[in-house]
């Protein structure tokens, strides 16, 4: 996508988000190679205002309108994000485990919920419904998931 295109779809899902009202949001396209994610926000939750940063190299090969989505979804949810986070910060003590582990399945959910949003609003809204593979495909295959397991037990068992 060209950059008149990624401003025309931000705008575009901007406007079906309803992030319009109330929240002043831009879009940033950058062009560094060290600027490593494909999309990413700046947020000033007393002003409400957000910068969109996208990665006009889509080092990924990811679905451009998908990303705008995906990031647009997160702003959506950030005030969700925060409380949920500050619940996390105020019964966990950083830097250990229990607080780990609350923070780190809590940014999974939220990722595994951002983008199946962002998934079903392409599948209603877009003419390009392919989804984005990227991160799948540094992935190992599914038979890789088995080597070195041993069994439980003895063989006699099964």
């Amino acid at each position: 996508m060209n950059d008149e295109t990624l401003k025309e779809r931000f705008e575009y899902w901007k406007k079906v988000l309803r992030l319009r009202e109330g929240w002043d949001v831009s879009l940033e396209i950058i062009r560094d190679a060290q600027f490593k994610k494909t999309g990413d926000f700046k947020v000033d939750p007393d002003d409400k205002k957000a910068v969109l940063l996208l990665n006009g190299l889509n080092p990924n090969d990811m679905n451009m309108e998908e990303v705008i989505i995906h990031e647009l979804m997160h702003l959506k949810l950030y005030p969700l994000d925060q409380v949920t986070e500050s619940l996390i910060d105020a019964h966990y003590t950083k830097n250990t485990k229990p607080y780990e582990f609350a923070y780190s399945q809590f940014m999974m959910s939220l990722e595994q919920t951002v983008s199946e949003l962002a998934k079903c609003f392409l599948k209603v809204h877009v003419k390009d419904k392919n989804l984005s593979f990227g991160r799948v495909k540094n992935h190992p295959g599914y038979n890789a998931l088995f080597d070195g397991l041993k069994p439980y037990g003895n063989a006699e068992d099964y």
